[in-house]
């Protein structure tokens, strides 16, 4: 399919998704969140597609929602029009990518704003350029994070420094990033790319089935107790133990050889 506010290439079963609209740092409008939505769901279905970078063309990741843009804003009549637009809007892409069944890296190249900032904190890794940053523009607005940063910050840096991030509107640097565990990596701009593909490539070579199992049970052990945890992961290995791919791992490592994975 193609897109007029993204960028979709696939090569060696890997995709990357690039917001495509540079003249408005990759904000997004109404077409870009539909768009958004269409591909997210394509790329999760697509079993040729074993890693998805996403990351953003020109200057910016994405700058967040495009304040300009005037689709549905003429609609005084519906009281709920903000709520429907991040519910049904964002929403679905952003627990897709969260939901999807494989590795999803975001290369964030510069500026990752307010929804933008959503989009990369959804994805399971992080590499940022040197340059880049998040921002939670909100609160200069006289709003609050949304698109779940709310959950995203509090559970990963703890409430005192997400409340502060909040309510301070400031750019936190790729560094600081890095400190607070935002971010897996941090690499110069030029090689930011080529460094988030070969990190791709590595997981692509490694079990499909251990990937996906391994996501799914870690996103659920953030709001599920110790003992429920330990059970997933017993039921999980019990239902991956002899599988192909579990059979082929154990006998490549008698073999001293690298496993070959489907």
């Amino acid at each position: 399919m193609v897109y007029k506010t993204l960028k979709i290439e696939s090569s060696n079963n890997i995709c990357v998704m690039s917001f495509n609209r540079p003249d408005k740092l990759n904000a997004f409008d109404a077409n870009m969140v539909v768009e958004t939505q269409e591909a997210i769901k394509s790329i999760s279905d697509d079993d040729s597609v074993k890693v998805l970078i996403i990351t953003g063309i020109g200057k910016g990741f994405s700058a967040g929602a495009d304040l300009s843009d005037p689709s549905g804003m003429d609609d005084h009549s519906n009281d709920r029009l903000v709520y429907e637009g991040l519910v049904k809007g964002y929403m679905p892409s952003l627990v897709g990518i969260m939901d999807m069944p494989k590795p999803v890296i975001a290369a964030v190249n510069g500026p990752a704003a307010g929804i933008g900032s959503a989009f990369a904190l959804a994805c399971d890794l992080m590499v940022m350029s040197k340059e880049a940053y998040l921002k939670q523009a909100f609160v200069n607005i006289a709003l609050i994070p949304d698109g779940g940063l709310n959950w995203f910050l509090t559970r990963t840096i703890g409430y005192k420094l997400a409340y502060e991030m909040a309510i301070g509107g400031e750019n936190v640097s790729a560094t600081r990033c890095l400190e607070l565990g935002l971010t897996n990596k941090v690499v110069e701009a030029d090689d930011l790319l080529n460094s988030s593909l070969t990190w791709a490539e590595l997981l692509a070579k490694k079990s499909t089935q251990s990937l996906r199992e391994t996501k799914k049970v870690m996103r659920a052990a953030m709001t599920a107790s110790y003992d429920e945890v330990f059970k997933l992961e017993a039921e999980t290995n019990n239902a991956l133990h002899g599988s192909e791919d579990s059979l082929e791992a154990i006998k490549a490592f008698f073999e001293k050889r690298e496993p070959n994975f489907k």
